[in-house]
């Protein structure tokens, strides 16, 4: 085991308390865990990549980025509406 599958396990159990915390939080806390929830699931992928040497985790890692920041506002918007 590399350094780097190490970090990407702490990272995804990082993940364990923002999906717990985004079950029982408001709505609008719930959204600060999709947020940060999207920024470890990068760096996830970023140090996978870095792992196992593989280009196409880059490539996830990037369209993970803009797909969660998009999600984000679209949660936003949908809660703005609701609420």
């Amino acid at each position: 085991m590399t350094a780097y599958f190490a970090a990407a396990t702490v990272l995804i159990a990082a993940l364990a308390p923002l999906i717990v915390f985004s079950a029982r939080a408001a709505a609008e806390d719930g959204l600060v865990a999709l947020n940060l929830g999207g920024t470890i699931a990068t760096l996830v992928f970023l140090v996978l990549a870095e792992a196992t040497e593989r280009q196409p985790f880059f490539d996830l890692a990037v369209v993970s980025a803009v797909l969660s920041f998009a999600g984000g506002l679209a949660y936003a918007r949908f809660l703005e509406r609701w609420l």
